[in-house]
């Protein structure tokens, strides 16, 4: 087997417009081991929304970047994320995905934590004589920081970015989602999940990726022809490097959009609030920021594993790597707290429709990505070619440059100047 030189995984001839990406990257257990150590234990990571802990008690557990973290809202209502790990023999202290709870008590030897992260009970304390201290091993708070609602840990202590920082122009999408209620967006009670045989960067450029779109998903376009949807060539837009990793596409929708773009796709009976939630943009933001958001399409990166897709539903799509040729995909649906009944109903049916795990697109997406994970053991073939738009001043939706924006930050991360740049082969 050849040596790895993380130098040379990606390969940028901007002179010759060619961006190139060894295919070792998606398949090599030493580098997924560095990508654990270089980006997931460096990076601000997505781990929830403040709405999925809407009240004192109210938590969440999850798994962010392999580490397994307890989202919890105190009695104080202050929210803060712990590890799910108790500070004595190590068993997860919360074992349910969602609940209400003013303590949270380890199954092994009842250790008892409050929901502010204090130790509160230990059988038998006096065993451990009169220099124990509970203050030493109340759950370990992680750095937290959250950005509209949106919560983000970093397990790097010595991180001096801050999350607002470390955003940077992809505070602005956010924006965009944020500001389509004036009294908040929420996650929409519900968690898919489900995985794929491909390495997690496989699925986090197929999210990115527009060029795709007419050939894999013909089924899908067919159907929304059919309903009176645009056609994808008719769409226009354009890719946005965001920095930090960050990237974006915008476009304009293909069909309706339930927030305030109507098209015969929907029926007429909700037109008329649809068109009123329009004018109250308007008279909110301006005509050129009301057509961002009611009118616009985009799909948000904020590097390395969150997608936010905004279209005819607010998907938030959390992509983590299980070793080098395994994902597992944990997906929620967003939507304005007090949006209406039906419109409400209409986003989620098209939720599931599209990027549901039985809708028409993720099937998709997760054979094809599956079959390029396959295709990489033919190793005559060494690198993949992600140039697609580098000719071009301003880059089209269908072009790559989201792909090389995250990969030339994977680069900047994994390649560390103080060694030779190498890695293991697995």
């Amino acid at each position: 087997m050849r040596p790895i030189d993380l130098k040379r995984i990606v390969i940028e001839d901007t002179a010759n417009d060619a961006f190139l990406v060894d295919r070792c990257a998606y398949v090599e257990p030493g580098i997924a081991e560095l990508e654990q150590q270089r980006i997931f234990e460096k990076c601000w990571l997505y781990v929830g929304h403040e709405s999925e802990v809407p009240s004192a008690g109210s938590f969440v557990t999850r798994t962010v970047g392999g580490w397994p973290v307890i989202l919890a809202r105190g009695e104080d209502g202050a929210v803060r994320a712990f590890a799910n790990t108790c500070t004595h023999r190590g068993a997860f202290v919360c074992r349910e995905p969602s609940g209400t709870a003013k303590a949270f008590r380890c199954p092994y030897h009842a250790w008892t934590y409050s929901n502010h992260g204090e130790l509160i009970g230990v059988p038998g304390q006096d065993a451990y004589g009169d220099t124990f201290d509970r203050a030493n091993y109340a759950l370990k708070q992680h750095r937290m920081e959250s950005y509209r609602g949106f919560v983000f840990v970093t397990f790097d202590e010595t991180n001096p970015a801050s999350l607002s920082d470390y955003l940077g122009d992809a505070r602005d999408y956010i924006d965009l989602i944020a500001d389509q209620s004036e009294v908040g967006m929420e996650v929409v009670r519900g968690t898919q999940l489900h995985g794929a045989k491909a390495n997690w960067k496989l699925l986090i450029e197929n999210s990115l990726d527009l060029y795709h779109f007419r050939a894999l998903h013909k089924r899908y376009v067919d159907y929304m022809e059919s309903m009176g949807a645009r056609s994808p060539r008719e769409r226009g837009g354009f890719a946005r490097d965001l920095g930090n990793g960050h990237a974006a596409n915008e476009l304009t929708p293909a069909a309706a959009r339930p927030l305030a773009y109507w098209t015969p796709m929907f029926d007429e009976s909700v037109k008329p609030d649809i068109e009123a939630t329009r004018q109250d943009f308007v008279a909110r933001f301006g005509e050129e920021r009301a057509h961002r958001i009611t009118e616009k399409n985009r799909a948000l990166l904020v590097f390395p594993n969150l997608m936010i897709i905004d279209a005819i539903a607010i998907t938030i799509r959390k992509i983590d790597p299980v070793g080098p040729g395994a994902l597992a995909v944990t997906s929620w649906a967003m939507a304005p707290k007090d949006e209406k009944p039906e419109l409400r109903a209409l986003r989620l049916s098209h939720y599931l429709t599209f990027l549901g795990p039985g809708g028409f697109a993720t099937p998709d997406d997760i054979e094809i990505i599956e079959s390029c994970q396959r295709g990489y053991a033919n190793r005559s073939v060494t690198h993949s070619n992600l140039s697609r738009g580098m000719n071009r001043e301003v880059p089209q939706t269908t072009d790559e440059l989201p792909a090389r924006v995250f990969w030339q930050r994977w680069r900047e991360l994994m390649v560390d100047p103080e060694d030779t740049g190498a890695a293991e082969p697995g």
